[in-house]
């Protein structure tokens, strides 16, 4: 079983023609309301990609309105157990607000709603799906607190954990230690390392530094330039498919999504990442959250 633990969020998008300069108004294209959040993102992306081979189990927090309905439901019809997704009373569903332009580059701004009340007694109730679980994967989108206790929990029980670490910000050293598989991407792993972003050319460096910590396997997402990944034994750069996004919202989720799928099925890391970027670079070719995740069927289409 994968259990996904992170946020659950309807996404707001807006198409726009550029990003608008601070204190600017300008008009945009279409709007839509998309399912997302990065952790109910990975959630969905794990489903579609293991296509039935591995249970998925999502644990996370909704409020108690219409998007907490709708956010459920769809979880419900991936087929990922949501036994854990807590409907909290009195407070909104998280939702993010995301501007997306001509070139298919997002901006995005978060209102934490339900998400920031995923506690660590939320895990604790939890113990026994985690316990089932062969791989646990998380993000930043809730309390670090929680976090950290449900990746201490995870690693007492034995766990493979997946830490994706957005959005971006500094964690501590011992946190990291814990992380079997740690999946930022360029900006991430400059916040991690306290650092300027500088691209690809630098990736091999910046996982270096990262393993340095404790992780044990580290894989720099580059976006269109591809994936830099490394361990002790040392590091290899896959280069991205190169397709004509137009919309990069749920990539990185896509990505992971794919990586997870695999390795529960038992893939070797390179055949993982290699799924992985098959999916993600149909997504970049669909707009929204949720609804841009392929089917593992579709990978064998394209």
């Amino acid at each position: 079983m994968i259990v996904v633990i992170g946020s659950i969020n309807m996404d707001l998008v807006l198409g726009v023609p550029r990003m608008p300069m601070p204190g600017e108004t300008i008009s945009g294209g279409p709007f839509a309301t998309i399912a997302g959040g990065k952790g109910a993102n990975q959630a969905v992306a794990c489903a579609r990609l293991a296509a039935g081979r591995v249970p998925v189990a999502m644990i996370g927090c909704v409020g108690d309105d219409g998007f907490g309905d709708t956010l459920r439901a769809a979880l419900q019809d991936e087929g990922i157990d949501d036994s854990h997704v807590s409907t909290i009373a009195a407070t909104a569903t998280g939702v993010a607000s995301i501007l997306v332009d001509a070139a298919g580059q997002n901006s995005i701004v978060l209102a934490a709603g339900a998400n920031a009340l995923l506690s660590p007694a939320h895990i604790d109730a939890a113990r026994e799906l985690i316990a089932a679980a062969s791989i646990v994967v998380l993000q930043l989108e809730v309390p670090l607190a929680t976090v950290s206790h449900a990746i201490a929990l995870a690693r007492s029980l034995g766990k493979t954990v997946l830490l994706n670490p957005a959005p971006a910000r500094s964690l501590p050293a011992e946190l990291l230690a814990q992380v079997d598989y740690l999946v930022p991407n360029e900006i991430e792993a400059a916040m991690l390392l306290g650092a300027s972003a500088q691209g690809g050319a630098v990736a091999a460096a910046q996982a270096g530094q990262l393993l340095a910590l404790g992780c044990r396997q580290v894989l720099v997402t580059l976006g269109a330039e591809g994936v830099y990944a490394a361990d002790a034994a040392g590091g290899r750069y896959y280069p991205a498919r190169q397709v004509k996004a137009i919309d990069s919202t749920a990539a990185g989720d896509t990505f992971i999504g794919g990586l997870v799928a695999a390795l529960a099925t038992g893939a070797a890391l390179e055949e993982a990442i290699a799924l992985g970027q098959r999916a993600a670079a149909i997504s970049v070719t669909r707009r929204g959250a949720q609804t841009s995740i392929p089917y593992l069927h579709e990978l064998d289409a394209a």
